[in-house]
């Protein structure tokens, strides 16, 4: 058995062999680390785009509860203008039944829901948080009872208006 000097031996072989697959496992670990690395960059461009997302619905969020915060106040002040000018009314009808002294105390009371409703409008809602803010922290119990109290007005007012509608529909 003749060999050539141009055919590889078994140890040549074996050697090129190695050779290729070292060769393919370093463009395997260059592939993967360039894919790692691509990933790392999607993931963190990923996260930067929610990240910004939430951001601005978050803003979004407090913008417009700041509207309706303002909206509510506008509303408010607008309502006690009108309580103040139902009390003044009923002043006069309390001054020819019950006598001035007691007209007085209707006045009086007007005179107190038009400052607090002039005060509302005066300030920013910021400023109205806070003091409600310091109302709740020195007396929790009065803010809880005031709460419940407003919560069972409402309840029976819109009670009243489901009645209402109800009555006006049948």
């Amino acid at each position: 058995m003749a060999t050539t000097s141009d055919s590889p031996t078994g140890a040549d072989a074996q050697a090129t062999a190695n050779e290729k697959i070292d060769a393919a496992a370093g463009a395997a670990k260059d592939a993967a680390s360039t894919a790692r690395d691509e990933a790392a960059k999607l993931t963190s461009g990923a996260a930067q785009l929610f990240k910004d997302g939430t951001d601005k619905l978050g803003k979004e969020v407090v913008g417009r509860a700041k509207t309706y915060a303002e909206d509510g106040k506008a509303r408010a002040g607008t309502a006690l203008d009108e309580i103040v000018q139902m009390i003044n009314d009923a002043a006069g009808t309390v001054d020819e039944k019950l006598g001035s002294q007691y007209g007085q105390y209707a006045r009086t009371a007007a005179d107190k829901v038009q400052g607090f409703s002039e005060g509302l409008k005066a300030k920013e809602l910021d400023d109205l948080i806070e003091d409600a803010r310091g109302f709740v922290q020195k007396s929790p119990a009065v803010a809880i009872g005031t709460a419940a109290a407003l919560g069972f007005v409402l309840v029976r007012l819109i009670q009243s208006g489901l009645a209402a509608d109800s009555d006006t529909k049948g």
